[in-house]
C-alpha cells in the first residue's frame, strides 16, 4: 500500500491507536505497534502494507519513526 503523507492521519484518536493496538502476527506479535523497531517497518513497507486498518497504522507507524516524530506518542503513552 503506498500512501502520501497528505493521507496520513495524525488525530489524537489514531495517535492514540498506536499506542494501544498490539501486533496481531509474526515475529513481534503482542508488541505495541508503536514499539516496532524501524527496521521491521522497513522490512513490511517494502513488502507492502496491507489495505486494511492495520495496514494504515503500520503505515503511520513507519512514517512517524521514519521521520523522527516518536515524540509525538511519549505524552499517549500511560
Amino acid at each position: 500500500m503506498e500512501t502520501s503523507n497528505d493521507n496520513l492521519p495524525l488525530n489524537p484518536k489514531v495517535l492514540i491507536e498506536l499506542v494501544t493496538t498490539r501486533m496481531p502476527f509474526g515475529k513481534y506479535t503482542g508488541r505495541l505497534l508503536c514499539d516496532l523497531p524501524e527496521p521491521y517497518l522497513v522490512w513490511l513497507k517494502q513488502k507492502g502494507f496491507s489495505h486494511d486498518k492495520l495496514g494504515e497504522q503500520l503505515f503511520a507507524v513507519y512514517e512517524i519513526k521514519s521521520n523522527g516524530l516518536d515524540y509525538l506518542l511519549k505524552p499517549l503513552r500511560k
